[in-house]
């Protein structure tokens, strides 16, 4: 399946918000727990926290599109150099079907159109299946962090690379 991402527009941000909340809960409630998934997609993934994103840090989300359908969404972070893979999510469908490694080359190819000398990212060590993806595509693991999120949540992440 040939794949596109389309940039998402501020009239979007609302049903893009209701879009990423059904993804993360069918990723992450059997890792995190639902209460977790729905702290962190009210407080860092709703219209208004995109909205914010995008307008005041620089974010760029994007739908990403396969056979005329959204089958998932992106969300990156141009920096000074290196492009921050923030989000990469594909509806549960569509996992495991190699989808996932071209949407990877889609953002390293942005990376490198921007003249970024890497793509970095962050993982949840218990997400084996994302760890896996991400080191077949040749992601390496840099670092390990354990962040306070908020309300008594934490996220324990592993930081992965991928140089240009």
């Amino acid at each position: 399946m040939d794949i596109r991402f389309v940039p998402a527009q501020k009239e979007e941000y609302a049903p893009l918000a209701q879009f990423i909340a059904r993804q993360w809960h069918t990723a992450y409630d059997g890792l995190l727990g639902e209460a977790q998934v729905k702290y962190m997609t009210d407080t860092f993934q709703s219209a208004a926290a995109i909205e914010r994103q995008v307008r005041e840090e620089g974010y760029l989300y994007y739908y990403i599109e396969g056979e005329g359908r959204r089958i998932g969404y992106c969300a990156l972070h141009p920096e000074k150099e290196k492009l921050f893979l923030s989000k990469l999510y594909l509806t549960e469908e569509e996992r495991g079907r190699g989808i996932g490694q071209k949407a990877l080359a889609a953002v390293a190819e942005i990376a490198a159109e921007r003249g970024l000398k890497a793509v970095y990212l962050t993982v949840n060590t218990g997400n084996a299946r994302a760890v896996r993806a991400y080191e077949k595509f040749g992601f390496t693991r840099t670092d390990h962090t354990v962040t306070d999120i908020g309300s008594g949540f934490v996220m324990d992440d592993y930081i992965y690379e991928y140089r240009i």
